[in-house]
Order: C-alpha cells, then structure tokens, then sequence
C-alpha cells in the first residue's frame, strides 16, 4: 500500500503545475496517460508552438473568413487604448448620473443583447465576480452600478421577463453584433425599440452598439445618434471575445474590475507562451484532451468547479471548446469530423445530478475538478470543520473514487474567485483550444456549421412569408396539414408546413398576417386547422 500511495504521490510531484506568483495549480496526474505517450507528443507540440507563433504575430489563422486572430495579443495592449478608457469613462458617467436618460432619471438597469460569446462571456463574468442575487441590492450596496439582464435569444419570453423588471425610463440598452445582421440580436433590438417607442420614449437616448466600424448596426446607431458606439475589431471571434470591448462594457456598467481581469489574462498569456510541453499548462491541457480522446474526441468533457458562482463556466466552455473545435473538415478538406462533447454542473450538487453515472457507468469521458481554496464565510458547522472543508472533502473523495474506477481526473485549483483568477482560467481554455486545434489540424477560429443552420432557417421564415399569401388565396378552408399543403402544391413540405400553423395558430392574436389560423384536434384525422380570412 505505501509503494501505491508513493508511486501516486510520485506522480502528481511529476504532472502537477504550479504559479507561485498566482497560486494556480493545475494537476495532471489522475488522466490515463504513460509517460512514452505524452514524449510521443512532443515533436507535434513543436509545430503547435510554431503555429500559435503565428496567430501573436498577426498572420491569417482563420484562412476561410482570411482573418487574422488576435484576442491572445489585444488583451494586454487594450488598458493602455483610447477605446479601454472611453468605456471606463462612459460607466463612470452613468454612475455618476451625468449620463441618463431621455427623460433625465439616472440609469439603474442595463440590457445586455447579444448571443453566443457576445452573452456567454459577459454572463459567465457578472454571474463569477458579482454573484446570482446582485440585481437584488439596493444602488448603495451596487456602489451606483447597474442591475444587469440578458437577451440571449429570440425567445420572447426572455425580453418580456427582462421588461416586467426593469423600468423604461431607467434602462440602457447595450446592443452587441459584430455584423449587426445577427438575426436574434436585431429581433430582439427592434422589439425593444417598438417597447421604448410605444412608451414615447426615444430608444436613441438609451442605447449604444457594440459593433464593427461600417457594420449594418453602425450605420443605423449613427443614423439615430445613440448615446454611444463602441468599435469591435474584426480580428475578435464571439466566442474569444470576453477580454475585449464585448466583455468589457457590460463588466464596467456593473462595477467588475476588468483591468485586474485582464491582468489574470495576460498573467496566464505568459505561463502558455513557454514552448516546452511539461512547462506549458495550456499545452498540457490540450495534450490531456487529444491522449484521453484518441486525438478523435472519444470521450466527453466533463467541468466541474467546486463553486456556485462558477455554474456557468460549462456553459460558455460548451461554446468556446464544442464550436472552436466541431469541424467536418479539416484543414485540407478531408473530412474528419472532429469535436469534443462539453457538458457539466458545480460540484457538490453534481454528487445528486450526474455523478451517480460517471463513477459506475460508462467510461465515456474525463472530468476537470476546478477548486477554490478560499471560502466567502467562516461557517463552522463543527469543532474545527467549517462548512467550506467539507465541499474540499467531497471533491477530494469524489476524485479519488472516480480514479479508482479507471476514471480519467483533472484537477484544476485556484486561490480565489476574483476578476484575476477568473481571468487566467479563460485564457488557459483559450490557448488550450487553438492549440488542440493544431494538434488535430482544423481551423478553431470559423463555424461553418453555424451559418449552416442559420441559412436552413431562413428557408423556412421564406416558406412562412410565402404562406402568408397562399392561405389567403385559399381561405376560408378547413382540413388537414396534409390537406392544405395538397391545395397549395407543397406535399414535399408537409412537416414545414405543419410547423408553421401549428405555430400560426397558437398567436392569432399576436400576428399581423391576412389570414387567421386555429385548430382542433381530431381523434381520427389528427390537428384539424381552419384558415380563416
């Protein structure tokens, strides 16, 4: 037994990385890996380096949109820019008052409207450093700051939930949309440019952009003369996209300490440029991923942090890992289709969801425990036990019960949760990401299966619009899906159409169509559905 516990204390000595200056720790050694396999990586992980060289020094590593990539090098130059001190200053106008409304009130609530990273980011950001209940505290306690809210989606319910709490005439609206054609960001901007008008009151005086220069959104914030237009470089991808403008506005408008989260950034920026494998943790990391999943994404990512206001973490690592590296094809064309399957909880409460699965089913993936050492209250539970020891208890013996199953296990620790630490865990996935990239030879940085759905989706609200005029020139009719689309020469369209009434009829009163469109449903024949003029 003491031969075991030493060979284990051996290897952790061995795999476990450690910052001093930081206190971020990382440890290996719990992964299924020999020590030949990961040697065997290392001429590979010269030509990774070689290519991450690249990206720093401004050459195109997005060769099918013919982008340079530029998040890893931007972050630490942008305190010093006029844009970090514009942003700075802006929030500091609205705290202050000097910056309102149309109406003259001081802002109090901030709609953040954006999605994938231009959501995810900023979420993951507020949730981690202000925690669930800062919407909660009265304006002293925010220090003048705002109550923040999200649109991520063009689900209605998601802006009418956000309006039921925030009072108009004390709302700013941050619109962000590199493009400015991101379908449900506009849905959700011209819905609330509707709200603020039926309200009389004037969307221009409460909201600004974040876009690109020349952007379909610049154009009609300058148009309108909103309060403020910031710039989005063309070089910072979504989901890379948290240290740069995007994820600056929203964290100065609540009083997050960005350049202190830059600073995390940068700090992990220097411990990932070093080309020695064994001294890089990102490198590390991403040769964990490629020797646990075959280099093909066989087993499933697992990310568990040890914290509740890091339950969002999952979330925007299923976003930047899954769309960065989920490609059909590979540099060359040849068809490969990689990725790596994301998915998570925070841990404590993961032992009552998931757990159960992951130590006695499958052996379908690797977990990464992530823990923070310092606790936000005393809370004795008992003599000497606090509250915080049993959460290190439970991962601890969560740990080593999965490595006893033949488990693969990361641990992942870091002092505090703060805007540093957080900082340095966004840019460890970040270079871990573009250098598996490499590794497996794809581009990170596009999402052509993205724009995929975004072009069949457009094909139906075509269909839809279509619709519109050929239910009116067959109203009044009563039948089924199958019926109608018989009548209007669309029988390869069937389960389209079917949708599409299926929907119609469930916002009669919320369409302002020719045609009005209900159903019944009939035991024999299935939805029934009555097109009405």
């Amino acid at each position: 037994m003491s031969e075991q516990i030493s060979a284990w204390s051996e290897r952790c000595a061995k795999y476990t990385m450690i910052d001093g200056d930081s206190a971020f720790q990382i440890n290996f050694a719990g992964m299924k890996f020999s020590d030949t396999g990961l040697a065997g990586l290392e001429p590979e992980f010269v030509k990774v380096h070689a290519e991450m060289q690249k990206i720093e020094n401004g050459e195109i590593k997005n060769p099918d949109e013919n982008r340079k990539v530029t998040h890893f090098t931007d972050r630490c130059v942008y305190p010093g820019s006029a844009e970090f001190s514009d942003v700075e200053a802006f929030a500091a106008g609205i705290r202050s008052g000097s910056i309102c409304g149309a109406t003259g009130k001081r802002f109090e609530y901030a709609i953040i409207n954006g999605i994938g990273g231009s959501a995810l980011g900023p979420q993951l950001v507020q949730m981690a450093i202000n925690g669930p209940y800062w919407n909660e505290l009265d304006t002293e306690a925010r220090k003048g700051n705002l109550k923040i809210y999200f649109l991520d989606n063009t689900d209605t319910a998601g802006a009418a939930d956000a309006l039921r709490v925030c009072k108009l005439e004390s709302t700013l609206v941050v619109n962000i949309s590199k493009s400015g054609g991101t379908q449900e960001t506009k849905n959700n901007m011209i819905l609330l440019m509707d709200v603020f008008e039926a309200a009389g009151l004037p969307f221009a005086k409460h909201a600004c952009a974040i876009t690109m220069k020349g952007s379909e959104l610049d154009q009609l914030a300058n148009r309108q003369q909103w309060l403020r237009i910031f710039e989005m470089a063309d070089s910072i991808g979504g989901r890379t996209s948290v240290t740069s403008i995007v994820g600056h506005l929203p964290a100065a408008l609540s009083g997050v300490d960005f350049l202190s989260l830059l600073n995390g950034a940068c700090h992990m920026d220097t411990l990932t440029r070093n080309p020695d494998l064994y001294a890089n943790p990102a490198y590390m990391l991403s040769a964990m991923w490629y020797l646990a999943g075959n280099g093909k994404g066989d087993k499933n990512m697992v990310i568990v942090p040890y914290s509740d206001r890091l339950v969002l973490l999952s979330r925007y690592l299923q976003q930047l890992v899954m769309e960065s590296l989920g490609k059909e094809l590979d540099l060359d064309g040849n068809v490969v289709h990689q990725g790596l399957s994301v998915f998570g909880n925070k841990g404590g409460t993961d032992a009552h969801a998931f757990i159960q699965q992951l130590n006695d089913g499958r052996n379908d993936f690797f977990i990464t425990f992530i823990e923070v050492l310092e606790d936000a209250l005393a809370a004795p539970v008992s003599t000497g036990i606090a509250m915080g020891d049993y959460l290190h208890g439970f991962l601890t013996g969560l740990s080593n019960a999965l490595r006893s199953h033949d488990r693969s296990v990361i641990e992942m620790r870091i002092q505090r949760i703060d805007p540093f630490n957080l900082g340095m865990i966004i840019a460890i996935y970040e270079r871990a990401v573009a250098a598996y990239a490499e590794l497996i030879h794809i581009n990170a940085f596009h999402q052509p299966g993205v724009q995929a759905y975004k072009l069949a989706s457009k094909g139906v609200i075509k269909l839809l619009t279509g619709l519109e005029t050929s239910l009116s020139a067959i109203a009044p009719f009563t039948g089924t899906a199958r019926e109608i689309t018989g009548k209007l020469n669309l029988s390869e369209q069937e389960y389209e159409v079917e949708g599409i009434l299926a929907k119609l009829s469930a916002n009669i009163s919320r369409r302002d169509i020719p045609v009005r469109v209900s159903r019944e449903w009939d035991k024999k024949l299935g939805w029934v559905y009555t097109i009405a003029r």
